[in-house]
């Protein structure tokens, strides 16, 4: 007897379904299901999951695409597919439910049902006297198409619910299919099905009396029990409902939005219009041949695959930025082509590098090529509401990001449902080092006070380890559009996200990527936003106007280079973390080039495919370069014989070990996956005997796929590091040549970047730009530059003030007499808001009229003047008689600015004489290979990556500069205290010096942090 289960839920069925719609297929497989359906409830958003593991795994069943719908009156029914106008219709009816609700509900009506005309419809009586009423409606909009599903989990009353279920077919004339109810794959996921049954209701498992189920019969259970438990029969019509679903999503085909054409042209033609308006602009001496013959190639392949209306669609996006002024830069290796170029997506010069445009474009690949354009993180609104105002809400939405359990929100949430205390966990995870990597959370939990051994105890550690990485809820991507020439909702349903005027489908990128479908990524980048901002200062101060393309267009400038191999990128777009500047002085990039590849070597995939000290050693002439072939050398020659990039990984896959594209894209995909599904030691047999049949050492041969295999999830592109090296060349330019505009831009544009305020204006500092306060009279609602003669300052600006209002510090600025504020009551007239005069009396920015802060709070206390009979009266000459101290200062103006331009919290300790002996970070360099030395800093950073074996890379900041300290896991592990908590750190450990880079090996560390009280200083941690 052949079985199809009909009605199977998965954990995309948020906090119901208690299994993968990978597990549900795979393991109906294995039962020799003829086929099974995925019927979330008011939604098909794990589909696409259940329909690739069947095709990467070439399961043997079918898979057939419905929904569980549930009206508030006691109507359940089950909708399946049988063709594609059903899927349509399906994806519509879902929409419409969704989009009458907030973001993870949904308002079904009877109209829905009543316009399902392709679905069949399978009935789940409720077993109450409706079931009649809602029998013969069905029967009135669905007949010939209505079946009554009967479930059986052997519980109280079944055998009355089947006999009433048998009575309603006979009355009705309907035919009575087996179906399973199924939440779980397996009966061992019934413990995690009563927790995320509990989470969802907000209560714990010991509370949920009859909500829970009371047995695992909601699991695929084998043929021989479903043949004890359904009549004959009623098996067979399943089977013969699931012949009926003949669609597949295979079938589902992308139609591009035709409208971007002027009438009478051709897609083609017109995309080859404005790539030679471009070449005009771009190559105004004329194209040279090597380009030439690489556009025709680019067009050609446009042409045959079909992709013109991709391009014209980014490049009518780009132009609209343009037209508004908002800065863009065009990413992926269809963005770094010579057409993108010509149509100035992007601003990478193809003659400074030669991307492998075949890589996301390749006739064997029947998908969409790659552009992501990153836009000013604060005018992306623009863009995306022009989208939607040009293609309307039917037509565009934006892909889902599926949201998963990550380790605290799994403590949290399953130590709930267990009814452990919320202190207890939150004690759990705030005492927990998730970066060592030595120390499994579940030891650490015991030494926090976990009891292992007892039930509560293993049944939360295996519930945690369950429900990591399960679906918790869909939420928006951060800028894939996804444009359809017809309505989005035939093709995949949409719904309402939490953010107002914004809709989401229930697909994320990977599912696109799946099914062929086109994505538009729409992206925010903060350094855009500070670029734009300082290129405006540069253009009002020097009445000179600058454009990415102008910077780059002047070539390498050795300046700027010189600066960069310093390390000296505090600010400087992709190039100021920790591990970036501790390369720069070992690669010393002195070209665009070198740093393109300098983004990309400080990767987890180069780092854990052992790449980078052979790349180094290489460059410095330590190590011969030595190529097994000259097809090697020419993938290879650019990064010295070691892959660098993605595109050369999938290269040395076609010529040395034989791959055709399609193989070489799917070793692509695998790589970018292989820790979750271990693909890629399918590939390894192939890879290794594919380059030994070609004459290549086993050595080669091992030692590639040892690397592929450390690229892993990271491995980077080199078309998106050549499109971020452009931005952080024109960043690193604008830091040496206009140093007050950039640190005002960059201050202006947070948050954004590794560094905040504070460590951003102390690095301004060291460069020797005047930082003024935050002035009543002086400053604007931002930072900005102020000119005294040939002497550039930056002035602090209201926005700076913790809790100030845009608009309140629009109006101190809009209402400033010519002469300034001359009273606090002048000030006070203007915003009326006693919170805002105390914000600002907190930030000192009444010091020019009032002196210090408790002068300001005590004429502000001054309750008398807010009369009208006195609102002219000015404040008595005589004041406050307490000033502030030191201490007093630097703590107010942590609480009110998060910084100082006083004394650094190191040089108030130091004169206290709470610091005993220590050495400065400008002390450093005179310090010798391996000796003792103290240091003493504000904690600004920690990091931990997963590639560094359990060490953490932490930055200490004191008045001179910034100090980097090396903490191994033993260290961090016994004195996890200050670890983890010190904002104000004395560590004792040892120098060590290499290649101009100086780092103190941590041995004690002692937590300063009681002596400064309350100052509140940032630090990020473990980005």
């Amino acid at each position: 007897m052949e079985y199809a289960e009909l009605f199977c839920q998965s954990n995309f069925s948020f906090l119901q379904g208690a299994s993968h719609p990978e597990e549900l297929v795979s393991r109906a497989n294995f039962l020799n299901y003829s086929a099974i359906a995925i019927t979330d409830e008011c939604s098909v958003a794990g589909v696409v999951r259940a329909y690739t593991a069947i095709k990467a795994q070439k399961l043997a069943i079918k898979l057939i695409i419905g929904s569980l719908f549930k009206l508030d009156a006691g109507l359940s029914i089950v909708a399946l597919c049988p063709n594609h106008q059903a899927y349509s219709e399906l994806c519509r009816i879902i929409s419409n439910a969704r989009r009458r609700s907030d973001k993870g509900q949904y308002q079904l009506e009877q109209w829905d049902l009543m316009s399902l005309k392709h679905c069949l419809i399978l009935w789940l009586p409720q077993g109450s006297h409706q079931d009649n009423t809602w029998g013969r409606w069905l029967q009135k909009y669905h007949n010939g198409r209505l079946y009554i599903g009967i479930q059986r989990h052997l519980t109280h009353q079944e055998n009355s619910y089947i006999s009433r279920c048998q009575q309603l077919a006979d009355e009705l004339e309907l035919s009575i299919a087996a179906v399973g109810g199924v939440l779980m794959h397996c009966p061992t996921r019934l413990s995690l099905q009563h927790t995320v049954t509990a989470i969802r209701l907000g209560t714990s498992i010991d509370k949920l009396g009859y909500q829970a189920l009371s047995n695992a019969e909601c699991s695929l259970r084998s043929i021989d029990k479903l043949n004890k438990l359904f009549k004959p029969q009623w098996l067979q019509t399943s089977h013969h409902i699931a012949e009926q679903c003949q669609f597949n999503l295979a079938e589902l085909s992308y139609q591009y939005p035709a409208e971007l054409v002027p009438e009478g042209k051709s897609a083609m033609g017109y995309l080859r219009e404005l790539v030679e308006q471009g070449k005009a602009q771009r190559f105004p001496d004329g194209v040279p041949e090597n380009v030439q013959q690489t556009i025709d190639k680019e067009l050609q392949l446009i042409d045959e695959l079909n992709y013109p209306y991709y391009f014209l669609t980014i490049h009518d996006i780009v132009s609209f930025a343009q037209q508004q002024g908002i800065l863009y830069q065009g990413r992926g290796s269809a963005a770094n082509s010579v057409v993108c170029y010509c149509l100035q997506i992007t601003s990478v010069d193809p003659r400074q590098i030669a991307v492998l445009f075949e890589r996301f474009i390749r006739k064997e690949r029947n998908e969409p090529p790659d552009i992501d354009v990153d836009f000013e993180h604060e005018r992306r609104e623009e863009i995306i509401q022009y989208i939607y105002q040009k293609y309307g809400r039917r037509r565009t939405a934006i892909a889902a990001t599926v949201i998963t359990y990550r380790l605290k929100s799994a403590i949290r949430e399953v130590g709930k449902a267990l009814g452990i205390h919320v202190t207890q966990l939150e004690y759990f995870i705030k005492n927990m080092n998730r970066r060592d990597k030595g120390l499994n959370w579940q030891s650490q939990l015991v030494e926090l006070g976990l009891t292992p051994e007892s039930v509560k105890g293993q049944q939360f550690i295996n519930l945690v380890n369950e429900i990591l990485r399960f679906p918790r809820h869909l939420s928006q991507h951060v800028g894939g559009f996804v444009i359809s020439a017809g309505p989005l909702y035939e093709l995949v349903p949409v719904e309402n996200a939490s953010m107002p005027d914004r809709t989401v489908i229930q697909w994320d990128k990977d599912d696109l990527e799946s099914l062929g479908l086109l994505k538009v990524d729409v992206l925010a980048l903060g350094m855009l936003s500070a670029i734009r901002k300082c290129f405006s200062m540069i253009a009002a101060s020097e009445q000179r106007q600058l454009s990415i393309a102008d910077i780059t267009s002047m070539q390498d400038d050795a300046n700027v280079y010189r600066m960069i191999q310093q390390a000296d990128t505090v600010g400087v777009f992709q190039i100021e973390s920790r591990a970036q500047m501790s390369m720069l002085p070992r690669l010393r990039p002195a070209n665009y080039y070198d740093l393109v590849i300098q983004i990309a070597i400080v990767r987890p995939g180069p780092i854990q495919g052992d790449m980078v000290h052979p790349f180094l050693k290489r460059r410095k002439g330590e190590e011969k370069i030595e190529y097994p072939s000259k097809e090697v050398e020419q993938v290879l020659a650019r990064t010295l014989g070691v892959p660098i990039f993605q595109e050369q990984v999938i290269k040395l896959a076609m010529v040395a070990a034989g791959f055709s594209g399609g193989e070489a894209d799917q070793l692509r995909r695998a790589m970018a996956s292989w820790k979750k599904s271990g693909e890629l030691m399918k590939f390894k047999s192939k890879l290794i005997d594919g380059m030994r049949s070609r004459g290549y050492q086993a050595e080669f041969a091992n030692r590639l796929f040892e690397q592929i295999c450390g690229f892993g999830e990271y491995g980077f592109p080199e078309s998106h590091s050549a499109s971020f090296a452009v931005l952080a060349y024109v960043s690193a330019w604008l830091k040496y040549y206009y140093p007050a505009e950039f640190y005002t831009a960059i201050l202006n544009s947070l948050p954004m970047g590794f560094y905040s305020a504070s460590q951003l204006v102390q690095d301004a500092k060291r460069h020797k730009i005047t930082v003024l306060p935050v002035c009543i009279n002086q400053s604007d609602a931002q930072h900005k530059v102020v000119i005294q003669g040939a002497q550039k300052s930056m002035r602090l600006g209201f926005n700076l003030v913790k809790g100030l209002t845009q608009i309140t510090a629009e109006k101190l600025v809009l209402n400033r007499p010519v002469h300034g504020y001359q009273s606090i009551e002048q000030v006070k007239q203007v915003i009326g808001n006693k919170r805002d005069m105390e914000l600002l009396a907190s930030a000192n920015a009444f010091a020019q009229i009032a002196d210090n802060r408790y002068q300001s709070r005590w004429q502000i206390m001054n309750n008398q003047s807010d009369l009208p009979l006195f609102s002219q009266l000015h404040e008595p000459e005589q004041g406050y008689l307490f000033k502030p101290n030191a201490l007093d200062t630097l703590t107010e103006d942590y609480a009110a600015l998060g910084l100082s331009l006083d004394l650094h919290p190191i040089q108030l300790l130091e004169q206290q004489d709470k610091l005993g002996k220590f050495t400065r970070m400008a002390e450093l360099t005179e310090k010798t290979h391996q000796s003792l030395v103290t240091v003493v800093g504000v904690v600004t950073g920690k990091q931990a990556p997963g590639t560094a074996s359990g060490v953490t890379f932490m930055t200490l900041e004191d008045d001179t500069g910034n100090i980097n300290v090396v903490v191994w896991s033993g260290t961090a592990r016994a004195q996890k205290q200050a670890y983890l908590t010190a904002k104000i750190l004395k560590v004792k450990g040892i120098v060590e010096k290499a290649d101009n880079v100086v780092h103190v090996i941590a041995g004690k560390l002692e937590d300063l942090t009681p002596l400064l009280g309350e100052i509140k200083t940032q630090s990020r941690e473990f980005h």
